[in-house]
């Protein structure tokens, strides 16, 4: 059952999807395009794309990937839809909730999510749907925006979270490593960088 706080968000993006690309391009290129790449060319065989947004993970997957995507916005899902017709990449999309996700256990041999878990009502029930579709020795790869590990950053992050949470749920203090190391999943890399502000990391399950 949808919440009238989902619905508010999945309102929100539908309103930024066609403008979300342009908006984001001067962050995109400066802080958050190389973490896509890392995170997408360490994705192999059956891939579950959560939350992919406009689709600006898309053109970082290797060939042979079998993806499937899947977003809470019908409109951000469309711009995806677009990007995927012009490469001829064969996508399977879906709307759907990332803390729901409709697909039975062990269905993926990889599961993507980049610079999304902190827009989730609760990121930790994301995180544990996405290693419920693992298949064991899958990989969870993720990339976000994270506490950073300078303290005026920090504060700065906690003060602007005082204004984004109630306008659009976005979350800057979140760490979804964390949670990731909570559920048992073997860290196999990971980075921080810009002053701690951007993580990405690649577990896997056992």
């Amino acid at each position: 059952m949808t919440t009238a706080r989902e619905a508010r968000l999945r309102r929100h993006w539908d309103e930024e999807a066609e403008g979300f690309d342009r908006h984001i391009a001067p962050l995109e290129r400066r802080f958050l395009a190389a973490s896509r790449e890392w995170v997408a060319d360490r994705a192999r065989g059956d891939v579950l794309e959560v939350a992919v947004g406009t689709g600006l993970n898309l053109p970082h997957y290797r060939d042979g990937v079998r993806l499937t995507a899947v977003d809470l916005s019908h409109g951000m899902l469309d711009v995806a839809r677009q990007k995927a017709g012009a490469s001829e990449r064969p996508i399977a999309f879906a709307v759907g909730d990332g803390q729901r996700l409709p697909f039975q256990d062990r269905s993926f041999d990889a599961v993507v999510c980049t610079f999304s878990l902190c827009g989730f009502i609760d990121h930790e029930r994301g995180v544990s749907e996405m290693a419920r579709v693992l298949r064991p020795g899958g990989a969870l790869l993720l990339a976000d925006h994270v506490a950073s590990t300078n303290p005026l950053l920090r504060a700065a992050q906690w003060a602007l979270e005082a204004v984004t949470i109630p306008l659009q749920g976005e979350h800057f203090t979140r760490r979804p490593r964390l949670a990731v190391e909570r559920l048992g999943l073997e860290v196999v890399a990971a980075e921080r960088l810009h002053r701690g502000l951007i993580e990405r990391v690649h577990a896997r399950r056992p």
